[in-house]
């Protein structure tokens, strides 16, 4: 058989996907014609779908050096680096296969993507325009087109594209997950849903499609769901680590604490790199009822270890003014200067700040601005966004600022900056307010608390020093759509009702046992569960179920989700705090609606800001130091509602004129705190300064 029609069967077995016979007579040829240039360059091509990347590559470089006219093998070149990662080459030589070729669509598409996997968007969008204006009908450039507009911000006309692309090829899975996640960025999920959907039924083996399935299914509460899917990628993707860590911020969100951990731990060992992981593990560790304190700092150790100490090669020296009594600068990092709860305890600092004492500095870390948004603009005297910086950037500004101090207001929690901390670009940094304990992070010099939350003898357990303030260590600013306090419902009802605005993550086995047992003790009793957590009528269920196990029958429970709680909260008359994680805002929104709560003191820390709320308001009697004392001092108020109903009345009162809302004070003794901390770093700079004059003097001595 001659080589012409041996290649001709080969071609044939090729486009037929049977490349194993493909690839046995692209031999023979080459056995009989070792200049057979198409042959090479085929069996290049083999050995790439095959994903033998280095074969590939030299092979249809063999094929290229005995014919460099020909743009596919170039094109198919391309290929190979771009898989490689060796994105410039690709890009050369898809290049080099249009300078033989001008109108090869293919090589413009697979030029645009590697441009598109360089970040080079506009360049990329060019490419895909160029291939279009060759074949019109070129659905994959449509798809790929919208992907590179999405990245650019350019939603709307990303869509068009996608839909294009759909017009042109019905059955595209590909572009109908690229227009579902689109959709899904509009708020569209029921929409976003139809098209991942559809794009399965096409291609079931499709662990993007089930990723962002799982996801869309998550933002509309429905978990078990995005579990599933999330399973599903897993078992085509099994080295799929965002799978891995949404499915554990799924189980997370249902209270699954240590199914949520397993798979952070899953995550981090397929990429350890993987920082947002450890950020959400260290977040669960302090919500876990079973484990000590010990355990759970030896984790932020490791943060430390993991993302802190690399981070130690950018530290420079510092040339702010040691003058003990100028004008501070401070500088305060967060994702939340917006309609978030940090507002209610961030405004009254910033508000009342002496501008003569501190210069303030906002870096925000926002997507979106609200109304709240600009309100902290008016209280600071720059303003600077900072979601576009990287960490390089964000930290040569902090340094061109010359901020004196920085604060932190996010610890772990979500678009945290804390990387930027590790860089420490100013003299001095603090953590306050948004996490509630340790970053982990030893280039943190302190950590702003109070005596009742951070107890001394506990300093081995922040990798921070704490700095002290008088408790409490935070002051509140009320909602002014609150309204007023009403009667005791106690009265009316006939029966005590206990609750909760707490979500469903601090809601342990010990908290439904304790609270469980204060429900039988108080006869007639129920509890109010309320929360974003149970606006699904499966984690309501669960709940019930929860408490069902001790005997509590689910006419007691009232168990959903109301927003504003103000009406919740009028309905309640003692509020129950969580443990061994303390609740936060809804402690101050439930005292100032005149409700007392319970509280057990914990372990430093988040385990204690329940009692730094109480000593504040002036009654420590409502802090407990065991689970039995917890249920004792709950049964006890309740059983004289003379007094609980005298003291829902009074209670405002008594928080108004304590340090919980006394703003200016407040401002004050943070402006002192600084001071000092600066005077501290100020005095230690200056010693330094000093040794190394005294050690050059030396040097020229000798």
């Amino acid at each position: 058989m001659i080589i012409s029609e041996l290649f001709n069967q080969a071609i044939h077995h090729h486009q037929a996907g049977q490349l194993p016979e493909a690839e046995v007579l692209y031999r023979q040829i080459l056995a009989a014609d070792p200049l057979h240039a198409d042959s090479l360059h085929l069996l290049g091509v083999i050995a790439y779908q095959t994903g033998h990347l280095e074969m590939a590559m030299e092979m249809i470089h063999n094929a290229i050096s005995l014919n460099s006219d020909v743009a596919a093998f170039h094109s198919n070149l391309g290929n190979v680096f771009k898989d490689l990662g060796r994105f410039d080459e690709a890009a050369a030589r898809y290049k080099q296969a249009l300078a033989i070729t001008p109108s090869f669509p293919e090589a413009l598409f697979n030029l645009g993507n590697t441009l598109k996997d360089q970040g080079k968007m506009e360049e990329a969008c060019e490419c895909y325009y160029k291939a279009l204006d060759i074949r019109p009908t070129y659905a994959e450039a449509y798809s790929s087109l919208g992907v590179a507009l999405e990245a650019q911000g350019k939603l709307e006309t990303a869509i068009d594209c996608y839909r294009q692309a759909l017009a042109i090829k019905p059955d595209f899975p590909e572009a109908l997950c690229d227009l579902a996640s689109a959709l899904q960025t509009q708020g569209q999920l029921d929409e976003a849903i139809a098209h991942y959907k559809h794009a399965l039924a096409i291609k079931a083996d499709f662990p993007a499609a089930l990723f962002n399935l799982g996801n869309a299914h998550q933002e509309q509460g429905h978990l078990d769901e995005a579990i599933a899917c999330y399973k599903q990628a897993l078992l085509f993707k099994p080295d799929f680590p965002e799978a891995l860590f949404n499915m554990g911020n799924v189980f997370k969100d249902q209270g699954e604490l240590d199914a949520a951990i397993a798979c952070y731990e899953q995550a981090l060992l397929i990429k350890p790199s993987f920082e947002e992981i450890l950020h959400n593990l260290l977040f669960v560790l302090n919500y876990h009822p079973d484990k000590s304190a010990e355990e759970i700092f030896a984790a932020y150790r490791d943060y430390d270890d993991r993302f802190g100490t690399l981070s130690r090669k950018y530290w420079r020296r510092f040339e702010n003014s040691c003058e003990p009594c100028r004008r501070l600068r401070v500088g305060y990092v967060s994702p939340d200067f917006r309609l978030h709860s940090t507002r209610h305890f961030l405004e009254p600092l910033l508000a009342c700040h002496d501008k003569s004492v501190v210069e303030v500095y906002a870096y925000a870390e926002l997507t979106q601005e609200d109304t709240v948004t600009t309100r902290y603009k008016a209280y600071v005297d720059h303003w600077i966004p900072t979601a576009s910086l990287s960490d390089e950037e964000l930290t040569e500004r902090i340094r061109t600022d010359g901020i004196d101090i920085l604060v932190d207001l996010a610890g772990h929690t979500n678009h945290n900056r804390l990387q930027v901390f590790a860089r420490k670009p100013a003299p001095v940094s603090v953590t306050w307010l948004g996490y509630g304990y340790t970053t982990g992070l030893k280039a943190i010099d302190y950590i702003l608390t109070d005596e009742a939350c951070t107890p001394l003898g506990s300093e081995s357990l922040f990798s921070e020093t704490p700095w002290r303030l008088e408790t409490p260590g935070l002051v509140y600013r009320p909602d002014p759509e609150t309204g007023a306090v009403n009667l005791l419902p106690a009265i009316t009802k006939g029966h005590i009702t206990f609750g909760t605005l707490t979500r469903n993550i601090r809601l342990n086995h010990l908290v439904v046992q304790a609270w469980s047992e204060i429900l039988n003790k108080v006869e007639n009793s129920r509890l109010i569960v309320d929360s974003k957590s149970f606006g699904d009528r499966r984690m309501q269920e669960k709940l019930v179920s929860q408490f069902s196990v001790h005997g509590i029958s689910p006419k007691r429970l009232e168990i959903g989700f109301h927003s504003p709680p103000w009406d919740t909260l009028r309905k309640i008359d003692i509020s129950l705090d969580c443990f061994p994680h303390n609740s936060g805002t809804t402690l101050f929104e439930s005292l100032y609606l005149g409700v007392p709560f319970v509280t057990l003191a914990g372990r430093a820390g988040v385990g204690r800001l329940g009692s730094s709320i109480l000593e504040g308001v002036g009654h420590p009697e409502w802090i407990a130091h065991s689970p039995a004392e917890y249920i004792q001092k709950a049964i006890a108020l309740a059983s004289d509602l003379p007094a609980l109903a005298r003291q829902r009345l009074k209670l405002r009162d008594e928080m108004a004129t304590s340090p919980l809302m006394k703003e200016e004070a407040f401002a004050r003794n943070v402006e002192t705190a600084y001071r000092a901390m600066f005077a501290q770093w100020s005095i230690q700079n200056q010693g330094n300064q000093a040794s190394k004059r005294a050690q050059s003097d030396n040097d020229f001595a000798g």
